[in-house]
């Protein structure tokens, strides 16, 4: 298993409000299944559903991939409606 590492989270919108904050350093392996798996470990069915409906940004691209290597900053971004 990968060394753990310092991630920025930011969270926008419904993730914000299931993490009640905009942003934190977690320290986590660098895959973004690892990821997640530690934001619904802290912080419950809200947030796992805001993971299971919305997605990572992870350099600038959007990811749905598990084994996707997360790095320093990664945003958590919730659904978008419009057109």
């Amino acid at each position: 298993m990968a060394e753990p590492i310092d991630v920025t989270v930011r969270y926008f919108a419904a993730a914000a409000e299931a993490a009640g904050r905009e942003q934190e350093v977690l320290q986590v392996a660098p895959t973004a299944g690892a990821l997640r798996a530690e934001l619904t470990a802290r912080y419950g069915p809200a947030m796992a559903h805001v993971l299971q409906i919305g997605s990572l940004l992870v350099d600038g691209v959007v990811t749905r991939d598990p084994d996707r290597p997360v790095r320093a900053r990664v945003d958590v971004l919730p659904p978008f409606a419009g057109g």
